[in-house]
Order: C-alpha cells, then sequence, then structure tokens
C-alpha cells in the first residue's frame, strides 16, 4: 500500500524509498497481470519508473503529481504511431491507491541519446538532428485540440504575462548574477514573442492563430531520446510527455537548442530545416527566460558560454548556419 504524498516533505520520505515503494509496484503489477515479471527501478526521472521485464515499463506519479499521469497518458494515446519517432503505447492506466496513478506502457529499445552522445559519430549526429526536426515537425503538425480539456496553460497570453511578470525573481532564486538580472526587462520588453491577433470580424476566440497553437513536449533533449548503436544510431524512441502544453512551436525550440544541439549552430539549422522554419534566437532566448523550468544560472554553467549579454547569448545558443 503506498501512502498519500501531497507534499514535499512527504515527497521527499516516500518517493525514493524502495522499502515503501516496491511492494506497492509489485502489488499494483500483480493487479494488473504482470506479477512474477522481473521489476527494476530506473535510476533518472522525477517519479518513480519500473522495468517490468523486457517489454513494459510501469511509471506511478504520487497524488501531488497525479495530473502529469492524466496528461501522459492522454498523449501517450494521441500519439500512438503519429511521429517519425516511436513513442510509447499506452497499456493500461488510471488511478491506484491514496491518489496515485499509474500507466503501464511499452519499454522503447535503445539507450539513452545524452549518455551514448560523445560515442556517436559527427555524420550521425547530423542525421539525428534531422530526425529530431522532423519529429517536431509532425508532433506540432498534429492538432491539438482533442487534448485542450486536460493540457494548459490554456490562454497563452496569459501564460507568458504571468511568466513575464515573474521573470526576475525566479532567475533570482536560482542564483542568477545581477548583471544578468538587470537585462531582463529590457530584452523581454522588445523581444519578439507572439501577440493578440488584431481585432477583426467575428472577434477571435483563441488568444493565438490556430496555426500557432501545437501540441509541446516542452522537454524535447538527448534526455528525453533513445538510440540503437547497433542500428547505425537511429532514433528509436521519445519519452516523457508529463510536462506537455499547448502553445507557441516555438516554445519547444528552447530544450532543442540548449540539450538537443547544445549552441551547435550547424547541428541546430540542419535540425531547423528538416522541422520547415527557422526561428528568431531572440524569440527562442525569451522563451528561455519564460519557461516554466528555466534556470539560467544552470544553463551558463552547463554550456559555459563567450556572450555576457542577452543579445549575445541569443546568437550563441539559438542561431543557426
Amino acid at each position: 500500500m503506498l501512502p498519500l504524498v501531497l507534499t514535499d516533505e512527504e515527497w521527499e520520505a516516500v518517493v525514493p524509498d524502495e522499502t515503501v515503494m516496491r511492494p506497492g509496484a509489485e502489488a499494483l503489477c500483480a493487479r494488473l497481470g504482470v506479477g512474477g515479471l522481473p521489476l527494476e527501478r530506473f535510476a533518472e526521472g522525477s517519479v518513480p519508473v519500473y522495468a517490468v521485464g523486457d517489454a513494459l515499463v510501469l511509471k506511478l506519479f504520487p497524488a501531488a503529481s497525479a495530473r502529469d499521469g492524466i496528461v501522459e497518458e492522454r498523449v501517450l494515446t494521441r500519439l500512438d504511431g503519429a511521429l517519425p519517432i516511436p513513442t510509447p503505447a499506452a497499456h493500461a492506466a488510471g488511478e491506484y491507491v491514496n491518489g496515485w496513478r499509474h500507466i503501464l506502457m511499452s519499454r522503447l529499445p535503445g539507450e539513452g541519446l545524452a549518455p551514448a552522445w560523445p560515442r556517436v559519430p559527427r555524420p550521425d549526429r547530423e542525421r539525428i538532428a534531422r530526425e529530431c526536426g522532423e519529429a517536431l515537425a509532425a508532433l506540432h503538425a498534429l492538432d491539438p485540440e482533442p487534448l485542450a480539456d486536460t493540457l494548459g496553460p490554456g490562454d497563452w497570453q496569459a501564460f507568458l504575462a504571468r511568466q513575464r511578470a515573474g521573470a526576475v525573481a525566479r532567475q533570482r532564486e536560482r542564483g542568477l548574477a545581477e548583471d544578468w538580472l538587470e537585462q531582463i526587462p529590457d530584452f523581454l520588453a522588445v523581444a519578439p514573442l507572439p501577440t493578440e491577433p488584431l481585432p477583426a470580424e467575428p472577434l477571435p476566440t483563441e488568444p493565438l492563430p490556430a496555426a500557432e497553437r501545437a501540441l509541446l513536449h516542452t522537454e524535447f533533449m538527448r534526455e528525453h531520446l533513445l538510440t540503437d548503436p547497433a542500428g547505425g544510431w537511429r532514433l528509436t524512441g521519445l519519452i516523457d510527455f508529463e510536462p506537455a502544453m499547448i502553445g507557441d512551436p516555438a516554445y519547444d525550440l528552447v530544450a532543442v537548442g540548449l540539450f538537443t544541439t547544445r549552441a551547435d549552430p550547424h547541428l541546430l539549422g540542419l535540425l531547423l530545416d528538416a522541422y520547415g522554419r527557422r526561428f528568431e534566437p531572440g524569440l527562442l532566448m525569451a522563451y528561455t527566460l519564460l519557461h516554466v523550468y528555466s534556470n539560467l544560472p544552470w544553463y551558463l554553467r552547463e554550456l559555459r558560454p563567450s556572450a555576457r549579454t542577452l543579445d549575445a547569448l541569443a546568437e550563441e545558443w539559438f542561431g543557426t548556419t
């Protein structure tokens, strides 16, 4: 029996503790008809995730993040077979006990692209970049409206306004130096962010034109991509859709530029050519500051840019060749 987890303190006490989690996962597997299969917890992930035998994965969501479980279930069902990169198939999903939710899904082959990356030859990296662009284009081409009752943020302009209002405080809380903090208001004031469509008859009912409302992964990066070295480093999976949103496609390029192409202008250019559209670096830098998981001090430590202004940083991280 898994206990109720609502607070940070309860999360820290329960979620990492395998003496609590494993019996609960085993009991759930028995309920789902896959009891007796080897059960092995993955080291990665913010929520408990287990390999169930060789072909299945069980993902558990405590009450504090139960909505994430609903989001991932809905998105996986929507994406089944829709992308050029495989995504897990949801076999069973729903409530468990004490607010916990679960998804039993197919296990995709391959290894994580992030740890594999140093071994990937440059030509294969370039092909992977193109494959990523094609996958993103397919994702963003899907009609997001069937998921609008589940995925946020709803009003994109209101979301941007909230994120802009808290941008400086958010980065200060994460330890950003004052010489960067003081640049943020002026940079966002002139950033080419989407605006409300001009009034027309009849008045538009959505904050963005339909073409600019897309299903977003929001964390499309090496850590959520799988590859198979035996298959010529082909991408074999895209995982982790619980942070999915509906909004401006450019928002998805933040994680791409920072964590997939990692400030490589040639790789980002190849990816965006395959995607079919390029984006202004200033727009992507603005979304970097407005992203729900934005942590500019961490990005600076990871990528070690030479730039010392946000304008120059936009070109260094999101420029293309």
